[in-house]
């Protein structure tokens, strides 16, 4: 079996046309068809169905699919590391990132990193949640973020910060007029919530805590990200929720942002690590977690 092989079968996988898929790869159609036979008899299995008209994934197919592109991805690293014993670096800390984690936390991280341990070559993953768990266990990454506690056998889940969660509203909303608002003011205002399919878990922990009330919610929409919410907040159509230091980035102008009354909900971000023996480097980068200043981001309530 061939790259070439496996470079042709993801075309077709993803175009499900061969004509298509031969114009990606610049090539014949031809010899796009012959790789794929010579990759299904290697294999012994049938990759794709085929009628007249149309051409879909087996069973075998799908289950191939699921893990072809890791190949290339341990490829891509193994260039990665050439590349940075090349530039002069001696190791590398590769760190994935799901779930709308807090981004200026990560910066200060990633700073005091580079101070600290400037020989080490620091790579960021952006990453759905379960493509982290997974490249955790295949030795992918040597550690990721989320805000999802529970990753399942073999990898740890510890908390790396915590960040109050506050009310985002339109700098034109009426409840401006509460320096502190009470939750059940909140909840008569539409709702613009995360989508537990692109952060699950920031979605999983403001739901959990609106859950606690009896109200139902009046939500308006959920969205993928922290900016499209702040749209929406701006222009006035819903009340959102994220946490202070989501807020203290915000660059929508029309976006004001208040504390709840009574007792501050907190959102919590995790380390997930595989459940071994840390290196020296990941120890140590661990250990810069554990000591960051988790009131760095300071309080981004406008008390006007």
């Amino acid at each position: 079996m061939e790259l070439r092989h496996l470079r042709c079968f993801l075309a077709v996988a993803e175009e499900l046309h061969f004509g298509r898929a031969a114009q990606k790869l610049h090539m014949d159609s031809s010899p796009l068809s012959r790789a794929i036979k010579e990759l299904e008899e290697e294999l012994g299995v049938q990759l794709f169905t085929r009628t007249s008209r149309s051409i879909k994934l087996s069973h075998a197919g799908k289950a191939f699919l699921e893990r072809v592109p890791r190949i290339f991805a341990a490829l891509d690293q193994a260039r990665d590391g050439v590349k940075s014993a090349t530039n002069g670096f001696h190791g590398q800390l590769r760190i994935a990132l799901s779930d709308c984690i807090t981004p200026s936390r990560l910066s200060t991280l990633l700073a005091q990193c580079r101070e600290e341990d400037p020989e080490i070559e620091i790579r960021l993953f952006e990453v759905p949640l379960n493509q982290q768990i997974q490249g955790l266990h295949e030795d992918l990454y040597d550690v990721g973020f989320s805000m999802v506690d529970a990753a399942g056998d073999g990898v740890v889940a510890t908390t790396a910060w915590q960040d109050e969660l506050m009310v985002a509203l339109s700098s034109r909303h009426p409840l401006l007029e509460h320096r502190y608002i009470p939750l059940d003011k909140v909840l008569e205002q539409q709702l613009v919530l995360g989508d537990p399919a692109a952060c699950m878990g920031y979605a999983q922990q403001v739901d959990r805590f609106l859950q606690k009330r009896e109200e139902e919610l009046r939500i308006r929409q959920r969205v993928a990200s922290f900016d499209v919410m702040m749209v929406l907040v701006s222009a006035g159509l819903a009340v959102g929720f994220a946490g202070a230091a989501h807020l203290a980035l915000n660059r929508e102008p029309g976006v004001k942002a208040r504390q709840l009354a009574g007792d501050s909900p907190m959102l919590t971000t995790y380390l997930l690590r595989r459940d071994i023996e840390p290196s020296s480097v990941l120890a140590r980068f661990i250990e810069r977690v554990v000591t960051i200043d988790s009131g760095s981001d300071g309080n981004v309530a406008d008390s006007s």
